[in-house]
């Protein structure tokens, strides 16, 4: 009976715990989901586990936003260094491979699960972008050419473009690759003019109607990628990739085509930034004007970084480039639809930049003059 009883207890006591991954032979910890996420650490202390759940929370922020770097962000950089406070579970697990001279390594990895809801509302109240379910997965039309002529990347040479896929799934997203099969191979060749309607056209058994299409090649030293990210036809971003090592310079397609993503949902981000008790910021007109703002409060590389980051991510802001800085702050020239109106009227709407001085109001809130030195709060 004393036997029976004390089973009993222990029973209770095992229920009494936290739910744990229970782990057999054979095993292997592993992240699922969009809440779960690995980082590799030193050792399996304290200190070093929660340095590696600040990073995994960070990933995770990444891959839910899209965002490149969303610790800019006001609010988020504390909520990371107290990460494991959203932390449901985590696992430990060691990873077995062998050098480049044929000597065997070990890397210890951090498995690490998050509290979904908590997530959410951190990625809510701090204004990160909200990406629709399932997450669209763009075809990566991909050529390359090593020196022997361009050729297509199908899906049977997925190795080659693991650099850019691996960048995709880092950004909250998953590009597919074609077949590649003889009637595509062919399309090396559009892809190297440019020729977004026969990639297209090519690209219509596939599902979503998205296509990344990039080329990379060699130019001097360097290696260089040309991107281009195309929705139902309409090309939402050119842009180009340049760097030493050619992995590198492959995975920037990646953040090309994210950010046009981002882009793309620029409803449900703009509705994300609007404070409570301030109107939603709305388009002042249509036509694209640049002129020159001073930006002043930067006192450090993060005051820098959390307005950059801001001001590129708003939808109405099409291109922001520094001139020149001095002890305050800085002067940018800045790209808006709408002018410096449509500037005025996302800052008004409680962002990270603001007006240093906000115009006297008047009668007709379209004509108000639009400020053109702004603050970093």
């Amino acid at each position: 009976m004393r036997a029976f009883k004390l089973f009993c207890c222990a029973c209770l006591l095992v229920l009494a715990m936290p739910a744990l991954a229970q782990r057999v032979e054979g095993d292997r910890a592993v992240a699922e989901g969009q809440y779960a996420t690995e980082v590799p650490v030193r050792n399996q202390s304290e200190a070093e586990r929660n340095n590696g759940f600040s990073r995994a929370l960070l990933k995770v922020l990444s891959g839910l936003s899209g965002e490149r770097n969303p610790i800019a962000r006001p609010g988020v950089a504390d909520e990371v260094r107290n990460a494991k406070t959203y932390v449901t579970g985590f696992d430990f697990r060691q990873d077995e491979g062998v050098s480049t001279t044929g000597a065997p390594t070990f890397k210890t990895m951090l498995v690490v699960r998050f509290n979904p809801a908590m997530v959410n509302d951190l990625v809510s109240k701090t204004g990160m972008a909200s990406w629709p379910e399932p997450r669209p997965k763009p075809v990566l039309w991909l050529a390359i050419d090593d020196g022997s002529g361009p050729r297509l990347v199908g899906l049977g040479q997925s190795a080659a473009a693991r650099p850019v896929l691996d960048r995709a799934r880092v950004r909250g997203y998953r590009l597919g690759l074609p077949s590649g099969n003889a009637s595509e191979q062919v399309m090396a060749a559009s892809i190297w003019r440019g020729d977004v309607s026969a990639v297209a056209r090519a690209s219509a058994a596939y599902d979503p109607p998205m296509q990344l299409v990039g080329k990379l090649y060699r130019a001097g030293a360097a290696w260089r990628g040309d991107w281009i990210f195309v929705d139902k036809g309409k090309v939402l971003a050119r842009s180009s990739t340049s760097n030493a090592a050619a992995r590198t310079a492959m995975a920037g397609g990646a953040d090309i085509a994210a950010d046009a993503l981002i882009r793309k949902y620029a409803d449900a981000l703009i509705r994300k930034y609007a404070r409570p008790g301030n109107p939603m910021p709305k388009q002042v007109g249509n036509e694209v004007s640049d002129f020159t703002i001073q930006l002043a409060g930067i006192k450090s590389s993060e005051d820098y970084l959390r307005a950059m980051t801001w001001l590129e991510s708003q939808p109405q802001i099409k291109r922001v480039v520094p001139i020149d800085a001095n002890a305050d702050g800085m002067h940018l020239r800045i790209s808006v639809a709408g002018g410096g109106a449509g500037l005025a009227t996302l800052a008004a709407a409680g962002g990270v930049v603001v007006p240093d001085a906000v115009p006297a109001p008047v009668a007709d809130a379209d004509k108000a003059p639009a400020p053109t030195i702004y603050r970093v709060r």
